[in-house]
């Protein structure tokens, strides 16, 4: 089969070529990939993992052979899934990994989801209730921002969405967000949570707006910058601030199924900024580490 695996042999750090077909332990179907999405942190680490590995985790696609020990969905299902191994015409995940795509939803809307929908999700989860609360989303115009303004939204919060310019505001108040500033310009109030996505001295900065009691959620560090705190900045009257890390992806078929479903309701939006075809991957790449994209990059498999 063709998929895109890890060269040092090429400018982008991938290439498209052949491979052997994946074996699917009894726990694993192996699925059909007809869409996969490229996230932020991909784009960015290309050419450095070990040369031949097939990349990508997000797909969508359908199932051509059920897991041998009888779990997970049955061959002809469309599916979500969330693995390695997801740039390729075929691919074999954990039964647990897998979701049910509704009718109503798209598959390339699909395959945009499963990580920064998995990641929004779960964040929110480990703060608790956020309904009534300020909730302060950083890099709000990526994938996992979107996502997560929405969610909050839905949860009763007050979402300040912050973005790295004006042009990348653009949908996040029709999103739910109820303020959208450009950094953290003009928070003038305390805060009671934090998604932080773009790490450095913004991180630094949303420490020093939440309130006491409140909670951090370090997600991601997309400006590259070290997160550099002063001397006692960590001191703080009151009730304890949490600083919290991010990477629990295990078992994410049943988020997965919570999040199509509230997709195929319409109360949940998937935005797609760029789409085309896996031969053109490399333009994807390049939208995102541009910052030219509103949302995911999605890739179709032919």
């Amino acid at each position: 089969m063709r998929a895109l695996i890890a060269t040092r042999e090429s400018a982008q750090g991938f290439h498209l070529a052949e491979v052997p077909e994946p074996k699917p332990r009894p726990d694993q179907a192996l699925v059909e990939v007809r869409h996969a999405s490229v996230n932020f942190g991909e784009a960015r680490s290309l050419g450095t993992g070990p040369a031949g590995t097939v990349l990508g985790y997000d797909a969508a696609g359908y199932v051509l052979r059920a897991a041998e020990d009888g779990t997970g969905p049955a061959a002809g299902e469309r599916v979500a899934a969330l693995g390695a191994g997801a740039w390729a015409e075929r691919a074999a995940f954990d039964t647990g990994s897998l979701a049910a795509v509704p009718d109503a939803v798209d598959l390339a809307e699909a395959a945009a989801l499963p990580l920064i929908g998995i990641t929004a999700l779960r964040t929110l989860r480990a703060t608790g209730s956020v309904l009534g609360r300020r909730v302060l989303i950083t890099g709000a115009a990526g994938g996992v921002g979107r996502i997560a303004t929405q969610l909050a939204r839905l949860g009763g919060a007050h979402v300040i969405a912050s973005v790295g310019s004006a042009p990348r505001a653009e949908g996040l108040a029709q999103l739910g967000a109820s303020e959208v500033t450009v950094g953290l310009e003009g928070i003038d109030e305390p805060v009671d949570v934090v998604l932080d996505n773009v790490g450095g001295a913004q991180l630094v900065a949303a420490w020093g707006l939440l309130r006491p009691g409140g909670t951090l959620q370090s997600i991601g560090s997309a400006s590259g910058a070290p997160s550099v705190f002063p001397p006692n900045s960590l001191f703080a009257l009151g009730p304890a601030k949490t600083l919290r890390s991010f990477g629990d992806a295990a078992n994410p078929g049943p988020d997965l199924t919570t999040l199509l479903d509230l997709a195929a309701r319409g109360t949940l939006t998937v935005q797609v900024g760029w789409r085309g075809s896996w031969h053109h991957a490399a333009g994807a790449v390049d939208a995102l580490l541009a910052r030219r994209l509103a949302g995911k990059a999605v890739i179709d498999i032919s």
